[in-house]
């Protein structure tokens, strides 16, 4: 439905307005009007069914079954509360909307919302400006303001009132429109103002640093996460994920551990083993080296190796072994047990 236009932004625009010239005031519109067509989903759906179904009866209510009876009470009572509710928010200039309210905190004594909402205007059409994320998630981030514009509504906090924090990170060894590791971070903003309640932002990790650059207060990181800024450690973090799931290597009873030669700081604890084909088979080439390399050190030649253009071939590529040039994948990556 998003590729095809079919959302109220893309059918309502007119009404909508333009984000960049009345950036408040479009999303106040665009939640509304989002809240009041999802309420209105589950009615067309039941029209759909008496088309779609016609030996249910549903066109007739007495007749229609019992469970059908109760879907169709609550798919008119769900767009007649959305309506009461939507009202109730238009009155007095849409003083009574959660968003109104919340700025309305910011505003000075003798103005009122809409000079809280001019402000924030006038900052968002800036270039400058921190922005990330797809609809529904957004992060804006202004030289004042930090927002997140989710479906339905506008989070908005004042840049000067609020403590940053890490308080999650969830790695994804793939994104589907990228073939790339991901690692996103989750941010609590909390507010001093007690009438603006708390919110989380998701970024990723490798934008981290540019929000740091456009705030003002600093970001603790309070669950002692490891925040991977570059793609190089994102990598690093899915190459020893997936060399964990291989084959492993026993070493002989008669062989001991060296010290890994690239970093000296460890003992050697990869083997290479072609394991992705038949010996004789693939590009792949069987290593005869002795272990004399840690899995940090492994996976950063790996990477280094790589076409750094074009990222998402790094998983499926072929590198050299560092000491005898044996090509190898990261299916033949054994862990030493």
């Amino acid at each position: 439905f998003r590729s095809a236009g079919l959302t109220v932004p893309g059918l309502l625009g007119g009404w909508l307005g333009s984000e960049d010239a009345a950036f408040v005031q479009h999303h106040l519109r665009r939640g509304t009007a989002t809240l009041l067509a999802h309420a209105l989903l589950p009615l067309g759906y039941y029209i759909g069914m008496c088309f779609a179904a016609p030996e249910k009866q549903l066109c007739s209510f007495s007749q229609a079954p019992d469970g059908w009876q109760a879907f169709f009470l609550v798919a008119i009572l769900a767009p007649a509360a959305a309506g009461l509710l939507v009202y109730y928010w238009s009155r007095n200039d849409w003083n009574n909307h959660p968003l109104v309210k919340m700025i309305s905190f910011y505003a000075l004594p003798q103005s009122g919302w809409r000079a809280v909402a001019s402000s924030i205007n006038a900052e968002f059409r800036r270039i400058d400006k921190f922005a990330t994320g797809g609809p529904g998630a957004r992060v804006i981030v202004t030289d004042t303001w930090i927002m997140k514009v989710t479906t339905y509504s506008l989070r908005v906090a004042q840049q000067q009132d609020i403590h940053l924090t890490v308080v999650d990170s969830r790695q994804h060894e793939l994104l589907p429109d990228s073939n790339m590791p991901a690692q996103f971070l989750t941010i609590r903003v909390a507010v001093i103002n007690p009438h603006v309640k708390p919110f989380d932002i998701c970024l990723n990790s490798t934008e981290y640093g540019e929000l740091r650059e456009k705030l003002h207060a600093p970001i603790r990181n309070a669950a002692n996460v490891v925040i991977h800024q570059s793609l190089s450690d994102l990598f690093l973090e899915t190459f020893t994920s997936l060399v964990e799931m291989n084959q492993t290597y026993t070493l002989p009873s008669n062989q001991e551990l060296e010290p890994c030669i690239g970093c000296m700081q460890t003992n050697a604890n990869i083997k290479l083993l072609k394991n992705c084909r038949e010996p004789h088979e693939g590009e792949c080439q069987q290593c005869y080296c002795r272990p004399m390399w840690c899995m940090t050190c492994m996976g950063k030649w790996f990477a280094s190796r790589q076409d750094q253009q074009h990222p998402e071939t790094w998983l499926s590529s072929r590198v050299p072994c560092p000491t005898c040039r044996a090509k190898f994948c990261i299916l033949d990556v054994c862990v030493i047990r």
